[in-house]
């Protein structure tokens, strides 16, 4: 599947933000999705600096509440639990919802949900923990 470049506006609502990739190399089975942020997210543990990722499922249809992040040349970042969440609607695009961070942190990556979709992935934080750096 080839990979296209997106261009993310995080968009303040509330006490969270959004992120609507204006498109997405996807895949309904594991929900591979491409999206470029242009200020750092936090996954649990990780930091992702401003850039392209790819988050999909694993190829299993033991667990569906995992979810893995890749860098742009397809090398494994992480691999993180999710618990289940729903939307009241189908997603319309790929979502993914960031929690509000003072000025300089990294924006936590709250919950990811797929195209046409109204169930997602809830991402899940340690408590008191100190995210690294991704390579």
């Amino acid at each position: 599947m080839r990979l296209n470049r997106l261009f993310v506006a995080i968009v303040a609502v509330s006490s969270v933000g959004v992120v609507r990739p204006g498109c997405a190399a996807a895949d309904e089975l594991n929900r591979r999705t491409v999206v470029t942020f242009n200020h750092a997210v936090e996954i649990p543990r990780k930091v992702l600096p401003a850039g392209t990722y790819i988050f999909q499922l694993p190829d299993s249809s033991s667990n569906r509440h995992v979810v893995q992040v890749f860098d742009q040349h397809g090398r494994i970042l992480a691999t993180v639990m999710t618990i289940p969440t729903a939307s009241p609607t189908p997603a319309d695009q790929t979502r993914m919802t960031l929690a509000r961070q003072p000025a300089g942190r990294p924006y936590p990556i709250k919950t990811w949900f797929y195209d046409g979709r109204s169930d997602g992935e809830q991402f899940i934080y340690p408590k008191h923990s100190t995210p690294q750096l991704a390579d």
